[in-house]
């Protein structure tokens, strides 16, 4: 891929930041895992930072920019004009994903990888505000979790 001169190419590809949260996983595998979806959806990866962080620090994420005064698992925001192009920062609380997999009954590591790839679809293009969006995004999830 050729890099415009103006984007560092230490920022491409998938990076991962913990912000007051700790937990263990294979990067590695996950980054892969990843970039395989990428690659399957037919686009190109440019970026996508995800930074883990807590309830109160993913609200303060909410209410600042996007006016919802809630709590909420993840908020993605994509940075690309072009639909073939993934760029963007996927925000997401561990202590979401904690109480979602008790809610759920699955594990946490199955919760946070579902989560992962449901922000990764987002900046592939995919919805979910209505019936039909949310049905899809889980059959994709779906099947991009059967191949971890």
């Amino acid at each position: 891929m050729d890099v415009p001169d103006f984007i560092d190419p230490s920022d491409l590809g998938i990076q991962f930041f913990l912000e007051e949260v700790t937990f263990d996983w294979d990067e590695a595998v996950i980054s892969s895992w990843l970039e395989s979806v990428v690659e399957e959806e037919d686009k190109m990866l440019q970026s996508i930072r995800f930074i883990f962080c807590t309830d109160d620090f993913l609200h303060q994420i909410n209410v600042d920019y996007l006016d919802h005064d809630t709590l909420t698992d993840i908020i993605t925001f994509p940075f690309s004009s072009k639909p073939s192009i993934v760029n963007g920062e996927i925000y997401i609380s561990i202590d979401r994903i904690r109480e979602n997999a008790t809610t759920y009954e699955v594990s946490f590591s199955q919760e946070l990888t579902r989560v992962v790839v449901h922000g990764v679809l987002h900046l592939c293009g995919y919805g979910d505000k209505s019936v039909e969006e949310k049905e899809r995004m889980t059959e994709k999830e779906n099947f991009y979790l059967a191949k971890l």
